[in-house]
């Protein structure tokens, strides 16, 4: 029996499913918007709010609840690539640091007033190989 199983497997095991929800969450920090199916765009929806809940308050605490959750590398930076960055040259910045940086300093402050409900899920036509429902998530 299924009672409170409320998640969806997508078919896949569930290191893989982690890996798949914090790439999706990524990209979607990164770009905005991507194209994906139905299925793993709601799914996306139950992992990607929370997220953007937490980078409201710009505190160490909610910034490394982000980090556990994404599975990022933050101090991945040589010591040579620390001094460079601190001195302002970007490129050193591993695209970990991109995301956390674009997800606290951009995303959360523009939802601070907003209750929840941070994505949209547009529905778009059907895959040609396999007739999936694909779809567009955004961010609102």
């Amino acid at each position: 029996m299924r009672h409170r199983k409320n998640k969806t497997k997508l078919n896949r095991t569930t290191e893989h499913k982690k890996a798949l929800m914090r790439n999706l969450s990524k990209e979607l920090i990164q770009k905005g918007t991507i194209s994906t199916t139905k299925a793993k765009a709601k799914e996306l929806q139950k992992v990607f709010e929370p997220l953007v809940t937490l980078a409201k308050e710009d505190t160490l605490h909610a910034r490394r609840q982000v980090i556990s959750k994404l599975g990022l590398h933050y101090n991945s930076l040589t010591p040579k690539q620390a001094r460079a960055a601190k001195a302002g040259d970007t490129s050193m910045y591993n695209i970990d640091r991109v995301v956390i940086d674009k997800l606290f300093k951009e995303i959360g402050p523009r939802y601070k007033e907003r209750a929840g409900g941070y994505t949209r899920v547009v529905l778009s036509s059907r895959r040609v190989g396999d007739g999936a429902e694909t779809c567009f998530i955004e961010c609102v």
